[in-house]
């Protein structure tokens, strides 16, 4: 399964289509669903559609992520690749919303995925305070790749796929599988590749403001930060060492871990297109 991104919005990059190779807080007033089911959807295999709404924004802060989103059509690219790709055997929402704090989920009780408006303004910080030439096309990319994570827990959950190991981890994967798996032509969008870059560097910045773990930040469910980045870096590089090698070295990844990334990559990408080709249109 591949995904073919293209430019969106500010600068940022949108997947087009996937093709094969916690409780949720109460909503804000929404504004109407757009909602179109596309072709092959109806079908009795796959009568589900992915539906994207923006929900109202109040503070100033989600007030920016509600922007991003929406200049960017970010909820409509999304849900349109999964529609193109994914057999649905019921309609998903995927919500952009005020959460009053940085943040993203899959319901499985609600069936809906969540992108917090705070959560793309926290990344613009991130990306702002880096000194970016573009802060928006980055927070447009991190998000992608927090949708796709998200993604990955839902198709967990949806089809009840088989996992060993930490689901957070395991979602992480699926979105690094989405964003470097090959289109057509054999080669990988430029916009993916700077689309796990962008979700690194932001994990990266999450992890220096975070300071000094814990025993309880190292128990959690979620890897810590510094963690996550290295592990995207180590999956881009994976993919196509020639092509990647500037990710290994001082600030990235150790040449240590390096070595192990082509293998981790080739383990990762046979997995997830054993799980999901039979979910695939």
């Amino acid at each position: 399964m591949v995904v073919l991104v293209s430019a969106c919005g500010n600068g940022g990059s949108h997947p087009d289509q996937l093709r094969e190779s916690s409780v949720s807080p109460s909503t804000a007033e929404a504004s109407p669903a757009q909602s179109a089911h596309p072709s092959g959807a109806g079908k009795d295999d796959a009568p589900g559609s992915m539906i994207p709404r923006y929900d109202e924004a109040t503070s100033p802060e989600a007030k920016t992520g509600r922007d991003i989103q929406q200049q960017a059509d970010l909820l409509n690219h999304l849900s349109s690749s999964v529609n193109n790709t994914l057999k649905l055997p019921h309609d998903i929402q995927l919500v952009g919303k005020q959460c009053d704090t940085a943040n993203a989920w899959w319901d499985p009780g609600d069936n809906s995925v969540t992108l917090c408006y705070e959560e793309a303004t926290e990344g613009l910080e991130i990306y702002t305070k880096a000194g970016d030439t573009d802060p928006r096309a980055s927070t447009v990319n991190g998000e992608i790749a927090t949708f796709y994570h998200e993604l990955g827990h839902m198709v967990i959950s949806l089809y009840d796929l088989p996992i060993t190991g930490r689901e957070e981890d395991v979602a992480d994967q699926l979105s690094a599988y989405i964003l470097l798996t090959p289109g057509p032509d054999g080669k990988v969008d430029p916009a993916n590749v700077q689309a796990i870059k962008d979700s690194a560097r932001e994990f990266q910045g999450y992890a220096e403001a975070a300071g000094e773990l814990d025993d309880t930040d190292l128990a959690g469910g979620h890897s810590p930060n510094k963690v996550r980045a290295f592990n995207m870096e180590c999956w881009l590089y994976g993919s196509n060492p020639a092509a990647n090698g500037d990710l290994v070295g001082e600030g990235h990844l150790p040449q240590s871990r390096a070595e192990l990334c082509e293998d981790e990559w080739d383990k990762l990408s046979h997995a997830w297109s054993q799980l999901l080709g039979p979910h695939l249109k």
